[in-house]
């Protein structure tokens, strides 16, 4: 897999540098702004040591019409001299490569820089809401969480699961599994009408995959390595989808790229410890259908299709009958390759708050660059980097939690929206009375 060495645009850095070293900082990442100031140094010394370089290589090339010419002594003095000099290049040329190296190190700490728009703050209590739909849910019963709910059924058991594969793991049975697996059947047949490409793809990247898609460095924590391969568990599906084409040259005329993948997802949540630990909010396993766009290098055109992926998610929530609010992420909840974000929070009637099922980002021409992504553009002119996008359309088992609490009844059992029936045998609820 081919990938390029920046993020962003060394000339981004060169000509703006306040505005990369202000963007790590409204991301809350100080340490990421100074790596700006490294990334400018190291390109200011090799800027200046490549004059310098091609100087000496057109003197050797020179030097052996010049030899031809010498004889006797003058020729071994001008040959000890040449050595001398071939030697000089060869260090300057060493320095060269460590000073790519290091500046390529110091540019993938570099964040994206987040648009205007991005409100300020430090953490996700300071996301905006952007809108909401429908109310939080009404019982006139004490409702069940879903934990209770799922395991009066026979639907849950985290004991055993645990017991088997530690702590937030869990196991689905019955009509459980069966909803599981036809919300997300749901979700990417919603992306196929839609016209997206439908994708199975690996569960296991190498690094380049990951490097080139943001995840790494600083992800690291986060993801589970088989060392032993060189490979790591997934994620996101966004990391072997938007890889897809990494290296490649695309025709203008080919774009958008629009594809859904339904995959297995792996987190290892280090950092957790004490959080949500009830439950099927945060699991280390999961399955997740991500939408996934490649188009041309238009910011207009970005914004419209990050939009429009929203969308898609808002409507899927709607068709399951689940009230919802869409908020703007704030610096500080933004991730290294980001420039905007919007994540749907869904009601959660046990938190008695809204959860985060989806999150949406665009990210211009940062990830391509990484992943060395292009396009010819129609008009003849050079290649361009093309623009990336994603969004969770849904995330299981956690969307799992709004639909057996918001749609519970007072005896257990629990209703199924209508857009889901289908995949339930025609169903209008699973469970018995308890």
């Amino acid at each position: 897999m081919l990938y390029c060495a920046a993020m962003l645009d060394i000339r981004t850095l060169r000509d703006d540098p306040e505005a990369a070293r202000a963007g790590a900082i409204k991301k809350h990442l100080p340490d990421r702004a100074e790596a700006v100031d490294r990334a400018l140094a190291l390109d200011a010394e090799l800027r200046a040591l490549v004059p310098k370089l091609d100087a000496m290589r057109n003197e050797q090339k020179s030097a052996g019409k010049q030899l031809g010419k010498l004889a006797g002594a003058e020729r071994d003095a001008f040959l000890a001299q040449q050595k001398a000099r071939k030697a000089e290049l060869q260090t300057l040329e060493e320095r060269e490569k460590g000073l790519k190296q290091d500046l390529e190190q110091q540019l993938m700490l570099v964040p994206n820089i987040p648009d205007a728009e991005v409100p300020e703050g430090k953490d996700d209590s300071l996301n905006v809401e952007v809108r909401r739909f429908g109310e939080p849910t009404a019982f006139d019963f004490e409702p069940r969480p879903h934990y209770d709910l799922g395991e009066a059924q026979g639907w849950l058991d985290f004991v055993r699961a645990a017991e088997m594969s530690g702590s937030r793991n869990y196991m689905l049975f019955g009509d459980l599994a069966l909803l599981h697996d036809a919300v997300l059947r749901f979700a990417v047949d919603l992306m196929v009408e839609r016209g997206f490409t439908p994708i199975d793809p690996p569960l296991l990247v190498r690094d380049a995959a990951m490097l080139g898609t943001g995840f790494f460095p600083g992800g690291e924590e986060q993801t589970y390595r088989c060392e032993k391969d060189g490979l790591n568990l997934i994620g996101t599906a966004e990391v072997p989808v938007t890889s897809l084409h990494a290296g490649e040259m695309l025709a203008e005329e080919d774009l958008p790229k629009k594809y859904v993948a339904r995959s297995a997802c792996f987190r290892r949540e280090a950092g957790t410890y004490g959080k949500d630990t009830r439950g099927l909010y945060r699991v280390h396993q999961f399955q997740k259908v991500e939408q996934v766009i490649v188009d041309v290098a238009d910011r207009e055109t970005s914004i419209a299709h990050h939009h429009a992926i929203v969308q898609n998610a808002e409507d899927l929530l709607q068709a399951l009958e689940l009230p919802y609010r869409v908020v703007a992420v704030c610096g500080g909840d933004l991730g290294v390759p980001q420039a905007m974000k919007y994540d749907i929070e869904t009601w959660m009637p046990s938190r008695k708050n809204y959860g985060e099922t989806h999150s949406a980002s665009r990210f211009y021409d940062y990830q391509a660059r990484r992943l060395g992504l292009r396009y010819r553009p129609k008009d003849g002119k050079k290649p361009m980097f093309c623009h990336t996008l994603n969004n969770t359309v849904i995330a299981s088992p956690r969307v799992l939690i709004p639909l057996l609490e918001c749609h519970q009844r007072a005896d257990g059992t629990v209703t199924l929206p209508a857009a889901l029936r289908p995949y339930l045998g025609g169903r209008e609820t699973i469970g018995r009375p308890l």
